[in-house]
């Protein structure tokens, strides 16, 4: 029997309560933020103050789990401070991580707390091992989240060309535009998803009923309309129905999750460090069941060569996915 490395499970805390059901269901590692302009998933009502995030240290921490602080947006000008006073605060809390976009703020952070490990943010959109290496020369970055545009083989090829552990997403919403960074998103509502944490920011959301149903709009423009009978979702514009040629579909893309189940054994033979849930906005109940289920699925495929995951392990994570269907997104593209 061969045993492979075995990944890092990190898992999302929007809050406390997120932050201990990810670790009493066998997470390695949480990820969190303020409640500020630093965190790219500022939602009113979730994320961290300083007590709760002393409280949540120490409840990983007896657990021997880690917490790494997302400071992920860009900072703004005009208000740099912010962001430098967020980086020291988690620093002097004593995480065990921050998970950065900003290279300024990965250098004023190199500089300020040498000794404070620091990962490159999804949002910060490196594809390639080049831009990677710069981040590790000139800012000692240890890991970095991969966006979720990459196959398989590409991962394998850029893990084989740095020095940096490599983090991709396992499991939760998927993106088809830069990370945090969508234009169609600004397009619509002239706001960076990035500062506002949400592809479709609230006060530009509004939902209205009409004879022909229900009708969702983002800053007035129709992305979806709803039938009685019909499950509403969010109104975000790449996963909105329209009007092609006198066909009305999802034109971008459908209401799904990504799920990497079917892969895991891929993921741990090309050398992947860590395996990242989606969802610092989703429910204690979700984080606890992806947890629960990945932690199953992460440590059988380490253990056995002849992994396959379980029927079981599937539609405990297709009860939880968007539109109650998942795909492998781009690490699966047999067309190329």
């Amino acid at each position: 029997m061969t045993t492979l490395r075995k990944p890092d499970l990190v898992c999302p805390a929007g809050s406390l309560t997120a932050l201990k059901a990810a670790v009493d269901n066998g997470a390695d590692a949480v990820y969190c933020g303020f409640r500020d302009s630093t965190n790219a998933r500022n939602f009113k009502g979730l994320n961290f103050d300083r007590p709760t995030l002393t409280e949540g240290l120490r409840y990983a921490r007896a657990r021997d789990a880690e917490v790494l602080v997302a400071i992920n947006t860009y900072a703004q000008a005009g208000r740099i401070p912010e962001w430098h006073a967020a980086v020291d605060a988690a620093a002097e809390l004593g995480v065990d991580g921050l998970i950065v976009a900003d290279i300024g703020l990965l250098a004023y952070a190199r500089e300020r707390h040498p000794g404070l490990r620091l990962h490159l943010s999804v949002q910060g959109s490196a594809t390639n091992h080049e831009a990677i290496e710069f981040c590790r020369r000139e800012f000692g970055i240890q890991r970095a989240v991969l966006p979720r545009v990459l196959t398989l083989a590409q991962v394998e090829q850029l893990i084989r060309h740095t020095e940096v552990e490599i983090e991709v997403f396992g499991f939760g919403s998927l993106c088809v535009m830069n990370e945090g960074r969508c234009w169609l998103s600004s397009h619509a509502t002239g706001e960076s998803p990035n500062t506002h944490g949400v592809c479709s920011p609230a006060p530009y959301v509004r939902w209205e009923d009409g004879p022909d149903g229900m009708s969702a709009r983002l800053n007035g423009i129709l992305i979806d309309r709803y039938g009685a009978d019909e499950k509403a979702g969010y109104p975000t514009l790449c996963k909105g129905r329209f009007e092609v040629q006198g066909r009305i579909d999802y034109a971008l893309e459908e209401p799904t999750s990504l799920n990497v189940l079917s892969v895991l054994d891929e993921l741990l033979r090309i050398g992947v460090a860590a395996i990242k849930v989606e969802g610092r906005q989703r429910s204690p109940a979700y984080v606890a069941q992806v947890t629960r289920t990945l932690r199953a699925a992460i440590d059988a495929a380490a253990a056995d060569a002849r992994y396959q995951a379980k029927p079981q392990w599937q539609a405990e994570l297709s009860k939880l996915s968007e539109g109650q269907q998942v795909t492998l997104g781009a690490y699966s593209r047999p067309w190329r």
